[in-house]
């Protein structure tokens, strides 16, 4: 039988997710929001309590301010409401989420994407998940064990790899990481594979270390190919607010990201943090995690994720 049908179904649970996921996100901002609009008058000093609420739940001093200009030039005469903030707040929110809302071109074969960010934002099981989105697509995937560090990292790699299907090339811990890089593009490109994802280390307490380790991946898997790694691309994790945008710059200095996931979204009231960073970097957000089943996890929708993020309802289309 045809999928089709099914499909709004899907997409709806998925936005009903998400809003669950970014609910202490939505719902801290509107508390704050409803505490500066109590019978309160429109005047400067209300705009500058409102961007400072905006300010506060991490989605950037830009996005703030634009905000504050838009609600500054509306006809709120008879006063403003959280709704009227709430559809300022998705409009502003979803025209700077916009372009950077891209999916992840593959262009290549092997096409090698190699994964990098801080231990603990969930690198390793987003590889798992992307490895599960691509097998869906009808790609075939392969997976190398780069964080050769922690033995804990090699092992989730291969049980992430058996619940997506795909082939895991590990080896013991404390294994040259260029080496298992190099091994893995040797064998897709031996097997055809159509998408090699590279984990790597993240320990950021050591930038040297780290800088000279991924270089050495890099430069071993040009002498297979010299365009790869085709994409490299960041995790990061929402819950850390403020520190994600260092997590962007030291990354991008060291490896030259070229794209972002983010993560545990549904564990914050920190979600605006992801608007400052699209709005800093204007990176290619690919896809967000809100939980940790292997579903958890689609393509990133700036329109579902404003009005999500601003407690709209996704009936509201003119909201974003």
């Amino acid at each position: 039988m045809s999928e089709k049908p099914a499909a709004p179904d899907t997409k709806r649970s998925w936005f009903q997710q998400l809003k669950a996921g970014l609910s202490r996100t939505s719902n801290s901002l509107s508390e704050n929001l409803a505490g500066v609009l109590t019978k309160r008058k429109l005047d400067e000093d209300m705009l500058d309590e409102l961007e400072e609420v905006l300010i506060k739940a991490d989605l950037g001093v830009g996005m703030a301010d634009r905000i504050r200009e838009a609600i500054a030039k509306g006809r709120y005469d008879k006063g403003l409401t959280p709704d009227d903030v709430r559809h300022v707040l998705a409009t502003e929110v979803a025209r700077v989420l916009a372009p950077v809302a891209q999916p992840l071109e593959l262009d290549a074969k092997p096409h090698v994407i190699l994964v990098v960010g801080v231990n603990g934002t969930g690198k390793t099981t987003t590889i798992g998940k992307l490895a599960h989105q691509f097998e869906r697509e009808g790609k075939s995937v392969m997976l190398a064990a780069a964080d050769t560090f922690r033995a804990a990292a090699i092992d989730q790699l291969k049980v992430w790899g058996g619940r997506a299907g795909a082939e895991v090339v590990a080896k013991n811990v404390g294994a040259d990481p260029a080496g298992v890089a190099y091994e893995a593009l040797e064998r897709a490109k031996q097997e055809g594979t159509d998408v090699l994802l590279i984990d790597t280390a993240g320990r950021l307490q050591n930038k040297g270390d780290l800088m000279a380790e991924l270089a050495k991946i890099v430069r071993v898997l040009k002498k297979l190919d010299a365009d790869a790694p085709h994409s490299v691309v960041l995790v990061l994790d929402a819950t850390t607010g403020q520190n994600a945008l260092n997590q962007v710059q030291i990354f991008q200095d060291i490896a030259g990201v070229t794209n972002l996931v983010v993560t545990k979204l549904d564990g914050t009231a920190r979600g605006g943090i992801l608007v400052a960073i699209a709005e800093r970097f204007g990176l290619p957000i690919n896809a967000i995690g809100i939980g940790e089943g292997i579903e958890d996890f689609e393509p990133f929708d700036a329109h579902d994720f404003a009005r999500a993020i601003a407690g709209a309802g996704r009936e509201n289309e003119a909201a974003a």
